[in-house]
């Protein structure tokens, strides 16, 4: 087996630093979507039906003082797209940060699965991360107390792949059909909207001692787990159980690790109170701030593998989302590196238009019997079809798909694809 790469140094990739002077890195999704990327300042106005503007200041008017004429399209335009540009906030993991990069694999793991992007080590495959708190709203502070979000859409040349996770390797419910109960009680309460991005309140608490499969991620959340200095410092478990499945149609289950090449690290409660007040965007500003200073963030993939055959040889559930597999049992095996080169072009556009689903899995990656992955695989499309303003969601920015898409939903839209992804 191939000597696994060394880390990248801080500030060594690429060698002239700066977000904006990355090496070009050749990607199909990048060449069917470059001409869509802002070019220079000679681009004239124009309507979203790309008719030239003359005059964006000015509304048509009968004479100087005479009222407005509806035959303005452009102002009936402008003023429609405002109206509908923000849609509804996310029910959990509203505050995010996003980035783009690449994901390569150390060697080829075509002996377990036929994922392409995981079957050839000399393949850069686009990535776009998101990471988020869950509990409070867009506009609330990084460092309060909570679980993190880290979800990570890899772009590969068979179609998207989701892997949505958090910062601890398990979570609070076993079954997807207490999950709106869970979210009710850790969100704020109904009568006063407070508190906000905080656990500390009764309905949490309440839940919690009715619902003894919580304590587990409870733990972990009180731990410095919830209380990460840098989404730079800061692991990713997948959570789920999933099953490998190789060209032979042989299985293997597998949990999805992220481990930070910089290393964990914390805050101090008496850190995250400061913090909160006097900067809120903390985590958000670290992270931005790296990127484009080229200290890059790197993240290594680590699978815990067990065959199928020995589901049952462990004195727990494999497929229980509540229990971790411990790694004296089963060591994580680091298989890949993920670099995050790139920040957004446009926040609203790319992060919070971004939408992550469980249910997206390539050839060579397919679902267990994880009760709350199966679950999941459901709710999950509805609420973003709802927050992303319907169905179309799959053209935004950093959802669309890399692959040609040729469906039969209507509209003549055949093999349309969306904005870019960025440049690795």
């Amino acid at each position: 087996m191939a000597a696994n790469p060394a880390p990248t140094a801080p500030g060594e990739e690429p060698t002239a630093p700066g977000s904006l002077k990355a090496p070009d890195t050749h990607s199909d999704k990048l060449d069917a979507l470059q001409s869509q990327r802002k070019g220079g300042e000679n681009f004239p106005l124009t309507t979203n039906q790309g008719v030239r503007i003359a005059d964006d200041q000015n509304s048509l008017r009968a004479g100087n003082r005479g009222p407005t004429l509806l035959e303005d399209f452009i102002l009936r335009e402008k003023i429609t797209h405002f109206d509908h540009e923000r849609i509804p906030e996310r029910i959990v993991h509203a505050r995010g940060s996003a980035a783009h990069g690449y994901f390569q694999a150390y060697r080829s793991l075509s002996d377990v699965t036929k994922a392409d992007f995981l079957a050839d080590p000399a393949k850069k495959t686009p990535v776009f991360v998101r990471f988020s708190t869950v509990q409070g709203g867009a506009g609330s502070a990084d460092t309060v107390r909570d679980i993190r979000g880290f979800a990570t859409k890899f772009y590969t040349d068979e179609g998207i792949f989701d892997l949505v996770g958090n910062n601890t390797p398990i979570f609070f419910i076993q079954d997807a059909l207490k999950f709106p109960d869970f979210v009710h009680a850790v969100k704020p309460e109904p009568h006063c909207a407070m508190p906000q991005g905080q656990s500390a309140h009764d309905t949490f608490w309440d839940y919690v001692s009715l619902q003894p499969e919580t304590l587990h991620n409870v733990m972990w959340a009180m731990s410095d787990r919830g209380l990460p200095r840098s989404y730079r410092t800061m692991e990713g478990f997948g959570i789920h159980t999933f099953r490998l499945i190789n060209a032979q149609g042989k299985a293997t289950f597998v949990r999805f690790h992220w481990k930070p090449v910089a290393g964990k690290a914390s805050l101090i409660w008496d850190e995250s109170q400061k913090l909160t007040g006097r900067d809120p965007d903390f985590h958000r500003r670290d992270l931005w701030e790296a990127i484009e200073a080229g200290d890059f963030p790197e993240y290594e993939l680590g699978l815990q593998l067990i065959p199928e055959e020995d589901e049952f040889a462990f004195d727990f559930d494999l497929l229980d989302p509540t229990k971790l597999i411990p790694e004296a049992l089963v060591p994580v095996q680091r298989v890949g590196k993920m670099v995050l080169n790139r920040n957004p072009d446009n926040f609203f556009a790319e992060n919070e238009q971004a939408a992550f689903h469980p249910g997206h899995i390539v050839p060579g990656i397919d679902f267990s019997n994880d009760p709350l992955l199966q679950g999941g695989c459901s709710p999950i499309p509805t609420r973003k079809s709802a927050a992303l303003a319907g169905p179309i969601s799959m053209k935004s920015r950093s959802t669309s798909p890399p692959a040609r898409t040729i469906t039969s939903n209507g509209t003549a839209c055949t093999g349309w694809i969306s904005t870019p992804i960025r440049q690795l």
